[in-house]
């Protein structure tokens, strides 16, 4: 089995770059031969990991956070970053988890590919 880890360090909402990197392990964890996708969040991007966000369309990502999570894709937030933010004690989306570097580093040797975003 392939496996991918996509890195993400867009912002989720201000640009369409952590939009594309949800959109691409949507399509990867949907595919016939099943890879193993996983996502790590960092810098601005921790911030996907809290709930109940709105753009100013009344859109928001959460949903497709929730997909993911419920195909399989293991959704980490970088420690340092999501404590920086101040989101080390607020309460994250069902399935998402404060990751380390430590295993950043291990997906990331054990990865087919690496994305980044």
């Amino acid at each position: 089995m392939q496996k991918i880890l996509i890195i993400v360090h867009a912002p989720p909402y201000g640009s369409e770059r952590c939009l594309s990197a949800l959109r691409l392990a949507t399509a990867l964890a949907g595919r016939d031969d099943k890879p193993e996708v996983r996502i790590f969040l960092m810098s601005d991007a921790t911030v996907l990991g809290l709930p109940n966000q709105i753009d100013g369309a009344s859109n928001g990502l959460q949903g497709m956070v929730e997909q993911l999570v419920a195909q399989g894709v293991d959704i980490r937030l970088c420690r340092t970053c999501a404590l920086a933010r101040g989101l080390g004690e607020l309460p994250l989306i069902p399935g998402t988890a404060i990751g380390t570097l430590v295993e950043l580093a291990e997906a990331t040797v054990l990865a087919d590919k690496v994305i980044t975003f």
